[in-house]
């Protein structure tokens, strides 16, 4: 009998080994884009310094679970490989995500990709890409963007930039224009804002209640700030969720140094009351997440989930970290409430990056974005002093492509 006990514990223990070898789980990256989708969160595409990933990813929220073994789960791939976009859920049929501008590049090859929008049915897990209405040519290839949208489908985008060349100075142009597209019309608009409104590129975009849209951190701008309160470092590379009483919670993100390579990467949470416009700095306790910049992020019930981002300015992660946000402390288990809230959409940029001077002792810029559902005749904005230049990780030609996992 001991023999055949031997083999069986032999059989057993290597098929677990073998399991936990080749389980279905993404690769480290950075610059995708995500979305909440009831209780999956995606995300789509990425890059590292060698690929841009054209993979479509999601963790699964329905069950508890230790992030030390997240429910991944893989999902149709995109057609093309992509990053430094943004992404929308479709808040009238709640199922289909909208991804916007970016970084594309045909899945096959290194070819670009000049194509804007693409749709995605999370029912059916197909992929589409709509016909537009009085679509902007200058929108072609915008990145560097966060989109964000209003509950009657409105999709708005503010400023971001396109690639030219890495041959040719710029490189790249800026832009200050806000672009709106009606998912239920599919007609796309364009308004053209004030020369004192400057180019604006890498922050975070927050739809609020009131319909106002708040832009933190990112490049370009002036160095007046409404927000008082504690004093938070400028930054890019961010994350930036929005709670149900209204406040605004910040995580991470990075600043450059001269040579467009990321000086420090943040790892410290930040919070910003919109009622009364004022930064604190809550006290965390648990395990602290690592610093990440160029992550995902969003808010699902009470806990703050974060995914995927770049840890310094050559080294990736594939790890989730989790803040439940009640008490504000990192925990290692997602854990289904007995009571649930209504899932809170909210995204990191996984795109938003500077080079500033002095941002040690600098408050953190925001805006403000005046007139969502309506005709964007005014739009205000005070954001923070930045030296203008590109960001190393968009001068990467990396070749598409999946890894095999």
């Amino acid at each position: 009998m001991k023999p055949l006990y031997y083999i069986l514990f032999f059989v057993i223990f290597s098929s677990r080994y073998f399991f936990v070898v080749c389980q279905n789980v993404p690769s480290p990256r950075c610059q995708q884009t995500s979305t909440l989708v009831g209780t999956r969160f995606y995300f789509f595409g990425g890059v590292t310094s060698l690929n841009t990933y054209n993979e479509v990813w999601y963790l699964d929220l329905s069950n508890s679970f230790n992030i030390s073994t997240p429910p991944w789960h893989s999902d149709v791939a995109m057609p093309v490989a992509y990053n430094l976009g943004s992404s929308c859920l479709n808040p009238i049929d709640s199922s289909t995500v909208f991804l916007i501008g970016g970084r594309t590049r045909i899945a096959t090859s290194a070819t670009t990709d000049d194509y804007s929008v693409y749709k995605f049915d999370s029912k059916t897990s197909q992929w589409t890409t709509p016909a537009i209405n009085n679509f902007n040519s200058n929108f072609t290839s915008r990145n560097t963007i966060q989109a964000v949208v209003d509950n009657n489908g409105k999709i708005f985008i503010f400023g971001g930039s396109d690639f030219i060349s890495l041959t040719m100075t710029p490189t790249s142009n800026f832009y200050n224009d806000m672009n709106i597209l009606d998912i239920t019309t599919m007609i796309w608009s364009t308004l053209t804002q004030s020369q004192s409104i400057l180019t604006y590129v890498d922050y975070t975009a927050t739809l609020l209640p009131n319909g106002l849209i708040a832009y933190i951190g990112g490049r370009s701008g002036s160095s007046t700030s409404f927000a008082s309160g504690s004093t938070i470092a400028s930054r890019v590379a961010h994350s930036a969720v929005l709670t149900q009483d209204g406040n605004i919670i910040i995580y991470g993100g990075e600043t450059l140094n001269g040579s467009g390579y990321a000086a420090y990467v943040f790892s410290d949470i930040a919070v910003l009351n919109t009622n009364s416009w004022v930064w604190f700095v809550p006290s965390v306790s648990g395990t602290r997440a690592p610093p990440l910049a160029d992550h995902s992020a969003a808010l699902y019930n009470n806990y703050m989930i974060l995914a995927f981002g770049e840890t310094s300015s050559t080294l990736y992660t594939n790890n989730i970290y989790i803040l439940d946000i009640q008490n504000y402390t990192w925990v290692t288990t997602f854990n289904i409430p007995t009571t649930t809230n209504p899932a809170k959409q909210t995204q990191s940029n996984g795109n938003s990056s500077t080079d500033q001077a002095n941002n040690n002792s600098s408050t953190l810029n925001f805006g403000i974005g005046i007139g969502v559902g309506v005709v964007l005749a005014a739009f205000l904005f005070v954001i923070g002093f930045f030296i203008y230049k590109n960001r190393h990780k968009q001068e990467i030609i990396a070749t598409p492509g999946t890894p095999n996992t």
